[in-house]
């Protein structure tokens, strides 16, 4: 069945989101950032649980998983703003084969499929404006390492949603 092949895609690209957002933790660590680097950690959780709500769902509906490889994220970042906008780009991405997901379930006429992926619409909403906010602030803050220590205090804040 097309969705289910679609829904065994998309767990292996909420997986590579998480790998990814890993090797940004190293990147942050690696220079003291850990503020930056607890966010990402916190983003790297996220995906973990959005491939488990897919990877749940595809097994209540009688599907069957197939675990995909995950490919090696890149590891050559060049600022915190880099990074940022490489996770951008992602969400972006995400967010374009989250609305494929969507359309094909729609026109296989799977309304359960439909129903779990209204959510993950409006999260990735949520995920873009996020790091969206993060980039414009990084924008902002310029060569200033005080205010970039600054934004890393802010960003160890962040709490499980």
């Amino acid at each position: 069945m097309k969705v289910h092949d679609a829904l065994n895609e998309q767990i292996g690209n909420e997986f590579y989101a998480a790998y990814l957002y890993l090797a940004m933790v190293a990147y942050f660590e690696e220079r003291h950032l850990e503020g930056f680097a607890h966010w990402m950690r916190m983003q790297n959780a996220e995906e973990i649980a959005h491939a488990m709500k897919l990877f749940d769902h595809l097994a209540d509906i009688g599907g069957t998983v197939v675990l995909q490889a995950i490919d090696q994220p890149p590891a050559d970042f060049s600022s915190p703003l880099d990074v940022m906008q490489r996770s951008l780009a992602h969400e972006q991405h995400v967010t374009k084969k989250i609305h494929e997901l969507y359309a094909l379930a729609v026109e296989e006429q799977d309304y359960a499929t439909q129903v779990l992926l209204q959510w993950f619409v409006t999260e990735q909403v949520e995920e873009e404006k996020s790091v969206g906010d993060i980039v414009g602030r990084l924008k902002l803050v310029g060569d200033s390492p005080e205010a970039l220590l600054l934004m890393d205090r802010e960003l160890a804040s962040r709490t499980p949603e």
